[in-house]
């Protein structure tokens, strides 16, 4: 074989399918990664509408009750919350918020309910 032969296409073909594999593989890079954020995303969002609802749920039972059950479990689609409520010191009374999502998430929450207003006046979420 002769050293002096003046070939450029073997290079430059080499050149391009580097580029294109490096812009392919930073594409599909991307494209898991808004995957993973978009399930990240809609885990939040169905934590904080679980949340909300059974907040909403317990104040309408303490509004047309009087009272707050001691124990109870609102069932979801994708999970279930559990609740136990404290005697009241004083005007306060107490819930503990527990969520288990069936891809196997755990949040929990503490809720502040005034027993004059039956409102509730405190979220605190436990780390």
């Amino acid at each position: 074989m002769k050293n002096n032969q003046q070939g450029f296409t073997y290079p430059l073909t080499l050149c391009l399918i580097i580029l294109f594999l490096l812009f392919f593989s930073f594409r599909v890079e991307q494209l898991l990664t808004d995957r993973k954020m978009a399930h990240e995303k809609e885990t939040i969002l169905k934590e904080d509408y679980y949340i909300l609802s059974s907040v909403k749920k317990t104040e309408g039972i303490f509004q047309t009750g009087g009272t707050i059950p001691a124990k109870g479990k609102f069932t979801f689609v994708f999970g279930s919350m559990d609740f136990q409520a404290e005697a009241p010191a004083g005007s306060v009374k107490k819930v503990n918020f527990t969520l288990n999502l069936k891809s196997g998430e755990t949040i929990i929450g503490r809720g502040f309910f005034d027993t004059k207003s039956k409102k509730l006046i405190k979220w605190a979420e436990m780390k």
